[in-house]
């Protein structure tokens, strides 16, 4: 806005006092200060409020104005209401160095006089922001990418003073404000991912407002430009809440810090078109996954079709430097199998497996600016596949130390997926060892598909487990029969549940420490805070109620059993 505007305002109380050539300058903000030197506070362009408690003699005036004028601001607008008149000194150092001053009647707060400047400037940058957020949409949508989100999020710092940050649904970075600052910590990046997940999938409308600590941010979901799902109202709205399902698992977020609560409806249209700008930007990236997927489902054809290994590697060594490139050694190759089940049988959920199982693996995998370039994936069914290249290493290793791990894969989105499965869904994911050739991919399927299986016996909405545990007993005790279970961890434990509940003595508890202390009296007694004699005789009753005697390695394994299975 021009300072001429300003003046025109009658509300706004203002009285020219000097520099009429000057009131077509621009104003970029507003400022109020009282200090001597505010220059650290000024970036240029400003109207500059101020009381003039600053001023003690008529000599302060010439370096206040130089310092102001140093700094580029448009005008200085002095108020009335504690010395009367504005003092002549500071009209002369105005006019010496084409400062245009202002005068403010005591009458009028420099509050509405803060409050016109931003909301007119505010408004002015929205518009001009859309006209650049819509350029640019042209440019993307007709020809290459302009840049990608991190284009976008810098016009809406500065154009906007806004700090936003593109995540996933897993709540990975994606693109966050240049200069950086303070960032969001991936804790945070989760909790936001979480809240926005649960928010979408109880149908409450965008944007979802998420304090946390201090700090207030709103979450407008980034949708694929070919999907709208709908969000469900009524129990009736099946068909909605399955739309719903195929497509928050797989959206991006923009996280913006600001409370868009009271946002007027022409910023709020204008971030919709950020959301759909960047939504451009993850399709095209989505699109280029397409060579990788394909590649993945023509080595599982083969793999699942018992092809002659000769044949697998061929097709092996097209991936290898699509998925890796300028990588001279062969590759290990490990596999991971995911599985979305819905408790009511839900939309086609390999689709969803699939985009979630490329989202998870980014993070163990990162290097680079788009870490997701080193997977494959394909869908078969309702279960997602994963082939996953590792660098080879020399032969005296057996590359253990480059394998995804099944308790690190989903540390970081354990959270914001529990969130979007909430209710009606589960993830399980099974992960085998690495191999080194093409002989070794069938086996390691199969491991993976085990260890999957292992993971959907375990509670919770996100489980996983590795080639690891496959050597333990929690590789049996899934596969046991209900009816065997139950009967087993009944004849042992009910007995010490009984008592338990009649006498509040603990066995059950004391048992279990016990058995983890490897049976070591003086260990266990110090993690019960029990004395000795107190342990001995609660191990003493333990015998007694079940006919079993704790020295005795049998009794001992069966005891564990029927914890591990209780």
């Amino acid at each position: 806005m021009r300072l001429r505007a300003l003046l025109d305002t009658d509300a706004l109380g203002l009285r020219l006092l000097g520099g009429e050539d000057e009131l077509n300058r621009t104003v970029r903000g507003v400022m109020t200060t009282d200090l001597r030197d505010p220059s650290r506070y000024l970036s240029g362009g400003e109207l500059v409020l101020t009381g003039l408690a600053w001023r003690r003699d008529a000599a302060d005036s010439e370096p206040f104005v130089r310092i102001l004028v140093q700094a580029g601001v448009a005008a200085l607008a002095a108020g009335e209401a504690e010395l009367g008149d504005v003092p002549e000194d500071l009209a002369v150092a105005c006019a010496r160095h084409r400062l245009p001053l202002f005068a403010v009647h005591e009458s009028v707060a420099f509050a509405t006089i803060t409050e016109h400047v931003v909301r007119q400037v505010s408004g002015e940058r929205a518009g001009d922001l859309a006209a650049v957020v819509d350029r640019h949409r042209r440019m993307m949508t007709s020809g290459p990418a302009g840049g990608g989100p991190d284009v976008v999020l810098d016009l809406l710092g500065s154009d906007l003073d806004l700090r936003a940050w593109v995540l996933s649904p897993t709540g990975r970075l994606i693109a966050g404000p240049k200069p950086a600052g303070p960032g969001l910590a991936p804790d945070a990046c989760a909790k936001l991912a979480a809240e926005h997940l649960a928010a979408v999938r109880t149908g409450r409308r965008g944007p979802h407002r998420v304090i946390m600590g201090q700090t207030t941010y709103s979450l407008f979901p980034i949708r694929s430009a070919g999907r709208a799902p709908q969000v469900p109202r009524t129990p009736q709205a099946a068909q909605a809440t399955r739309d719903v399902r195929e497509s928050v698992l797989s959206d991006w977020l923009l996280a913006v810090e600001a409370d868009a609560g009271d946002w007027a409806d022409e910023r709020l249209d204008l971030l919709q078109g950020v959301t759909q700008l960047i939504a451009v930007e993850r399709d095209r990236r989505d699109a280029a996954r397409t060579v990788r997927r394909r590649l993945a489902q023509e080595v599982l054809e083969l793999v699942q079709t018992g092809a002659a290994p000769a044949e697998i590697a061929a097709r092996l060594r097209v991936a290898a430097p699509v998925l890796l490139p300028g990588l001279g050694a062969a590759p290990h190759w490990q596999v991971v199998v995911a599985r979305v089940e819905w408790d009511d049988g839900g939309p086609a959920a390999g689709p969803v497996a699939q985009s979630l199982l490329e989202e998870i693996l980014v993070d163990p995998l990162a290097t680079g600016p788009e870490p997701s370039d080193r997977i494959a994936v394909a869908h078969t069914g309702d279960e997602a596949i994963a082939l996953v290249p590792l660098p080879s290493v020399s032969s005296e290793h057996d590359g253990s130390e480059t394998d995804v791990l099944a308790d690190a894969l989903l540390a970081a989105v354990r959270e914001p997926l529990s969130s979007g499965l909430d209710g009606d869904g589960r993830l399980t994911l099974g992960v085998s060892a690495a191999v080194h050739s093409a002989e070794g991919l069938r086996g390691a399927l199969e491991e993976a598909r085990h260890a999957r299986r292992v993971a959907a016996a375990r509670p919770g909405r996100v489980c996983a487990a590795g080639h690891q545990e496959l050597a333990s007993h929690v590789l049996l005790l899934p596969f046991v029969p209900d009816d065997v279970r139950k009967a087993f961890t009944a004849r042992l434990l009910d007995p010490l549940r009984d008592y338990d509940r009649r006498h509040r003595a603990e066995l059950i508890p004391t048992l279990e420490a016990f058995l983890d202390c490897d049976g070591s009296w003086t260990r266990c007694a110090a993690r019960l805070h029990l004395h000795v004699n107190t342990l001995r005789y609660r191990v003493g009753r333990i015998e007694q109620l079940t006919s079993r005697d704790l020295s005795r390695l049998e009794d001992k394994l069966d005891f564990f059993l029927a914890l591990r299975m209780s």
